[in-house]
Parts: C-alpha cells; structure tokens; sequence
C-alpha cells in the first residue's frame, strides 16, 4: 500500500461520513442513491485538491501535513463541493456552507494536527 492511501482513505471517510450524517439528521430518503448524489460532489472536491497538492509539492508532497496538504485539501472540498452541488440543482443554503466549512475542516485539519502530538507522546514511551 502507498504511503498515500491511508490519508487519502481516512479523508475519504471524513466526507462520507459528514455527508451521512447530513442524510440521516434531514431524514432524506434513498439511503445509498441518496448518499451518493450528495457525496459525489465533495468528494470530487477532495480528489481536485489531493490533485492539486500532490502536482504542486511533487517531490516535497506528505500527505499528512497540516499545512499546505490539510489546508488545500479542506478548502478544496468544501469550495468545489458547492460548486458542483450548485451546478448539479442541490441546495447551498448559507447554514450548510457553514456546516460543512466547520466540519470538513475541523476533521481533515484535525486529524493532521494530532499527528504530531501522537508521534510525541508514542516517543516519549
């Protein structure tokens, strides 16, 4: 497996799982049709911003940097995200901007953040 996958995975996830519980808190019918039509445009969102780093930072690129990675890939997400959803007749209502912005960041920014916390507390044992 690449050093890459596992970040890509665990962001991957994050958009899933915000969307998910988007779904399910608006009781939206269609489970998995329903999922994959508000999932798609973010995470296109997040594959334009992997994209983007990883031609940029070519041969300096971490995937699990806070700063540039974390913070090109967040806001990626969330402003193509919307783009797309607008282009495709879903909803942008300023609260789910809000939302997501809060949410995706703080998850995709988060879990990178903590890493260098774990690594030393892990050395510190």
């Amino acid at each position: 497996m690449k050093k890459h996958t596992l970040p890509l995975l665990i962001d991957a996830v994050i958009v899933i799982v915000f969307c998910a519980i988007g779904r399910r808190t608006h009781d939206e019918a269609n489970a998995l049709s329903g999922l994959m039509m508000t999932v798609w445009p973010f995470l296109t969102g997040l594959v334009i911003g992997w994209s983007g780093t990883l031609a940029l930072y070519r041969d300096k690129f971490d995937a699990t940097l806070l700063i540039p990675t974390g913070v090109v890939v967040w806001l990626s997400t969330v402003i193509f995200g919307m783009v797309l959803r607008v282009l495709s007749g879903q909803g942008t209502e300023f609260s789910f901007i809000v939302v997501a912005t809060l949410f995706l960041g703080a998850f995709i920014l988060g879990w990178r953040a903590l890493l260098p916390v774990v690594a030393k507390i892990r050395a510190r044992s």
